[in-house]
């Protein structure tokens, strides 16, 4: 890919920080979107609760990617955060989206985060880009989400939702809390162990994020999880035998709910999702395995 100028909103968060190395390292200039008055060149400010976007900074992108919402493991879902989870996502893309869209030039593509939390509860059953959503907080706040895109998309401009699933990283989401515990040899499965995490490294998420930024034709959702999900008790197996730690710790389906209330549901909720499109599109995962993608984030 040639060098280019490509705008990048949740820049500091755990994916998009990534994204930031990856795509400096490269040589490409990178512009980073800030709710606080910039304070460098390559800053430029948006307010996206406010639907405000200084749209001369995002001039001459040719990319623009939003990663940017609160974090849905960060805290206990109550009907405040939820209400804070739904506003920094969708507000927030339908800035981004008509901002995009009054551009005389826009960029060749938008690329606007999503999760796998599209499809809700999946049981056994493997589901890919084709089918619909779920039934509940994270199935309606996805619909939503992707849907404050249309803007940019009536615009002509090519609008890709990656569909993230569980990073397996250090520095944040659900692994960022797993590595301690696992590490003090405290891991377990978290209840019965049966239900289906789709997770993905982070190295291979920034890797298909931009091949969904490099790669003209691909638009509309693609599931950035690695090809084979595995099921709790076989990543809590995984975990043990990389770190070197005994995994005789459970954590009780009944526990977690009166822990974390509606947000257990993530956490035992079965999501067993492929990336079909993204692997027709010709990616390939460097760390295709759950061991793999353990090491790869040590």
């Amino acid at each position: 890919m040639e060098r280019s100028r490509i705008a990048v909103a949740g820049a500091s968060g755990l994916i998009g920080s990534a994204l930031v190395r990856s795509l400096t390292a490269d040589g490409h200039e990178v512009v980073r979107l800030v709710r606080r008055a910039p304070r460098a060149r390559d800053e430029v400010h948006w307010d996206p609760e406010a639907r405000r976007v200084d749209t001369a900074g995002l001039a001459g992108c040719d990319a623009v990617v939003n990663l940017a919402g609160a974090g849905v493991g960060s805290r206990r879902w109550t009907d405040a955060y939820k209400t804070r989870i739904r506003r920094s996502r969708v507000l927030g893309t339908s800035a981004l989206a008509e901002a995009i869209a009054s551009l005389d030039t826009p960029p060749r593509v938008f690329v606007n985060g999503s999760a796998i939390g599209f499809y809700g509860e999946t049981g056994d059953r493997p589901v890919d880009e084709s089918a619909p959503h779920g039934e509940g907080f994270l199935p309606e706040l996805c619909v939503e989400w992707e849907g404050a895109a249309a803007p940019a998309q009536q615009a002509g401009v090519r609008t890709v939702f990656p569909r993230t699933g569980l990073v397996v990283a250090r520095e944040g989401g659900a692994w960022a809390k797993l590595f301690p515990l696992f590490k003090a040899g405290l891991g377990g499965r978290m209840g019965d162990g049966r239900q289906y995490w789709s997770f993905v490294s982070l190295h291979d998420e920034v890797a298909a994020i931009r091949h969904l930024i490099d790669t003209d034709g691909l638009s509309g959702p693609f599931n950035v999880t690695a090809p084979e999900p595995l099921t709790n008790r076989e990543i809590t197996a995984a975990m043990g035998r990389v770190l070197h730690r005994p995994t005789l710790f459970t954590a009780p389906a009944p526990v977690l709910r009166t822990v974390l209330g509606e947000m257990a549901g993530d956490v035992l909720g079965s999501a067993r999702v492929r990336p079909t499109r993204l692997l027709e599109s010709g990616f390939t995962f460097a760390f295709p395995d759950i061991e793999g993608a353990i090491r790869a984030a040590l």
